[in-house]
């Protein structure tokens, strides 16, 4: 008997639960992450998987995981590549931002 794939993504919950996801920033700061995850992860010479998918990859995801996409293991921020517009990059700094806050307060709250 062959058992079929197993969609993860639906067992991943994209919500930390109130009162976290407000005091995170919450819709507009899954967006900020969501784009600036896919801009990084893509650059204007192509890459094998579409921004979209990027976008789609970290949008499952919740607030704490996303902060971790832009930092290092020890909440310190990733390096930005070469590759991003003026616009792109100032996007990525604030997500960068935002991921440290979120860290701190995460590790705080021990909801990491």
């Amino acid at each position: 008997m062959t058992i079929g794939r197993v969609n993860a993504a639906k067992f991943i919950s994209r919500s930390l639960g109130e009162p976290h996801d407000s005091d995170f920033g919450g819709e507009e700061a899954h967006q900020l992450f969501n784009a600036a995850h896919a801009n990084i992860c893509c650059p204007p010479t192509g890459h094998r998987i579409s921004w979209s998918d990027c976008y789609g990859g970290a949008d499952m995801l919740p607030l704490t995981l996303k902060a971790d996409l832009f930092l290092e293991f020890n909440g310190e921020p990733r390096p930005l590549p070469g590759h991003l517009t003026e616009e792109q990059r100032d996007r990525a700094l604030r997500a960068q931002r935002l991921a440290t806050r979120i860290w701190r307060e995460a590790h705080r709250r021990n909801i990491h």
